[in-house]
């Protein structure tokens, strides 16, 4: 099929902007236009050395967006996210993941996307602190904990 003239005109072919995103690519260019938009986020960043620092950054019908920050060798510890889906932004700095199948770094800029149930350790392997930012679908609602290192949970899913 062809389209003659203005595809703009034929509004029947047209979907409405949606208010709230519904989709992965909606999500994953949510974290973006959130990332892009320091002034919205910088403030609020604070470090702790004693535990990992969090904060709700948003709320929408279904998902939520957390901001976290990471100082050297802080970690998550290997979790799950129930059956949530994310989305994983690097804000500032850098941060390792490890699964079952191995490591990966994550530089500022970086986005990864992870399906329910899927099971990772996220660290701080560097000497300066980072930055990240959580798009989770739905709400979080439970993080399981796993007591095994990534490496001997090939059980676990990934």
């Amino acid at each position: 099929m062809q389209i003659a003239g203005d595809i703009l005109a034929v509004q029947h072919l047209l979907q409405p902007a949606r208010e709230h995103p519904a989709t992965v690519a909606e999500f994953v260019g949510l974290a973006r236009s959130i990332a892009e938009d320091r002034a919205s986020w910088e403030h609020l960043v604070q470090y702790d050395a004693t535990t990992r620092w969090y904060h709700r950054l948003r709320t929408g019908p279904g998902y939520e967006v957390w901001l976290l920050s990471w100082v050297p060798g802080q970690g998550s510890g290997l979790h799950d996210h129930g059956a949530s889906s994310g989305v994983l932004t690097v804000l500032e700095g850098e941060l390792t993941e490890h699964t079952s199948r191995g490591r990966l770094t994550h530089r500022a800029g970086g986005q990864r996307v992870f399906a329910p149930g899927y099971a990772h350790e996220v660290v701080n392997d560097t000497l300066d602190g980072a930055v990240s930012l959580h798009v989770y679908f739905p709400g979080l609602t439970q993080m399981p904990m796993h007591s095994c290192s990534p490496a001997e949970s090939e059980s676990v899913p990934a």
